[in-house]
């Protein structure tokens, strides 16, 4: 069978192409969707249907400019009531590309509108099921991401009917067949995804914790729900754009003008607009435009903007290295982010020599933060939890950057402290929001707590065990 995964690491997301005797199928589209229109035109194929497992919450999905362009058929499972034209499938119909065949699997839990598809070769032999958010290589979805959680429709419910969707039409098919997920390993919509991003059935029967034979109902929605954080501030805002609809990607990359120093300044003080920096954190640290934020391209982009930013409609001023510019805002449209007003021509170089103020963060290498240590010195780690409790500098305080709003009350305000992540990329963000927020008495540690547990600085790593 011909499919091919397009995984897109960004975003810890997977699309799939499907293609058969000149007709082909796309899964679970990125907003970006002119290299599926290249796949099946490289392949003499017409793309046939755009499957979509359910109303994304962690990114916006490319199906209605997919449809637009090429005229396929959107499908969604029981119950979808997208404000576009869209086939609802029934559980259990059956869709031909090609010499395939597709089968629509109704797996309400993690949302009620989800649904797999399983995947049958020329020969009407099962090949491989793609499972949405339903089932994950080492988990399944999170139930507590429905766009309208009510009184009868609540997470303990959802989780109900995610147990008996695994049990009754996934656990039942054969072992040997491919499961192929929608996520990996960094995506929000679940806690304990593998790397890895496929998997037969038959492992994962062995393997993940969610599909233990054993194991009854009630365990099922504990184990499920333990554990859970918080989901991102965006979800509910991209599941909406998902059900209505959005505006087309080339008319948003279309608004991304060149902006002259002075007109990228008089829109930052006139038009509410967060400046937001995506060059390399090292680039931001030597130099930027005061009050903007820090969220570099080379690193999980999409999420943290989304984490941060929180509102898809905030107007946004770029500073972007220079060839970047489709890239940024192609990546902030996969979350949703399509108010860009314009970037910065010319970069900080421009901005500088139109007489423009910058600023700057103190930074240093975790060896001079060994030489100025002692135990008393304020740390701060903004790290996960998880990540902290697997080891820290002693008397660290964790922030961790995706609550830093809310924890802004703790962060030490009388005299400087030191700041770190895992590498050095979130700290910088951490960094900038705080500066923006009137903070300026961080010093960050560069390549954060990878290089400082390698220098004497006291860690719970290497601290000697307790009497």
């Amino acid at each position: 069978m011909k499919i091919e995964q397009i995984y897109t690491g960004c975003i810890a997301q997977a699309a799939y192409y499907l293609e058969s005797n000149g007709e082909a199928a796309i899964f679970d589209p990125l907003r970006e969707v002119q290299p599926y229109i290249e796949k099946a035109k490289k392949d003499n194929a017409t793309i046939k249907y755009i499957f979509e497992t359910h109303f994304h919450a962690d990114f916006v999905s490319g199906h209605i400019d997919l449809a637009a362009k090429t005229g396929a058929q959107i499908v969604y499972g029981p119950t979808a009531q997208p404000a576009f034209d869209a086939l609802i499938a029934t559980d259990g119909q059956e869709f031909k590309v090609g010499a395939y065949t597709i089968k629509a699997l109704h797996t309400p839990g993690h949302t009620l509108e989800s649904t797999c598809y399983l995947l049958l070769d020329e020969n009407n032999n099962m090949h491989g099921i793609i499972t949405g958010d339903t089932l994950f290589i080492g988990d399944v979805g999170r139930p507590d991401l429905a766009q309208a959680l009510t009184e009868s429709l609540t997470q303990d419910v959802l989780a109900s009917h995610l147990y008996d969707s695994l049990r009754n039409k996934i656990m039942v098919l054969p072992d040997e067949l491919i499961v192929y997920p929608s996520h990996g390993a960094g995506s929000a919509c679940g806690k304990n995804m593998s790397k890895e991003t496929t998997d037969t059935l038959g492992n994962q029967k062995k393997t993940n914790y969610a599909l233990r034979a054993d194991m009854t109902r009630q365990e099922f929605i504990a184990e499920l729900l333990d554990g859970l954080g918080r989901p991102p501030a965006y979800f509910p805002q991209n599941v909406l754009m998902n059900i209505n609809g959005y505006e087309s990607l080339d008319t948003v990359i279309e608004k991304n003008k060149a902006l002259t120093p002075a007109q990228f300044e008089a829109l930052a003080n006139s038009a509410d607009a967060l400046v937001l920096d995506v060059r390399h954190e090292d680039d931001f640290v030597k130099s930027h435009i005061p009050g903007s934020i820090s969220i570099g391209l080379n690193g999980n982009f999409a999420p943290w903007v989304g984490a941060l930013i929180m509102d898809v409609k905030q107007p946004l001023l770029l500073v972007i290295p220079e060839g970047k510019e489709t890239e940024a805002v192609t990546r902030l449209s996969r979350v949703g982010f399509d108010n860009t007003l314009g970037y910065l021509n010319g970069g900080l170089t421009a901005w500088q020599e139109a007489g423009f103020e910058v600023d700057s963060i103190r930074s240093v290498s975790a060896e001079a933060f060994a030489d100025a240590y002692t135990e008393n010195i304020p740390v701060v780690d903004s790290r996960k939890p998880g990540e902290f409790d697997g080891g820290h500098v002693q008397g660290a305080l964790n922030i961790p950057l995706d609550f830093v709003n809310e924890q802004l009350a703790e962060v030490p305000k009388d005299g400087d402290f030191y700041l770190h992540c895992a590498g050095g990329y979130r700290s910088i963000i951490m960094a900038s929001i705080l500066k923006a927020r009137g903070y300026h008495n961080m010093i960050n540690v560069e390549k954060g707590f990878g290089a400082i547990k390698n220098t004497s600085v006291k860690t719970t790593l290497n601290a000697p065990a307790a009497l």
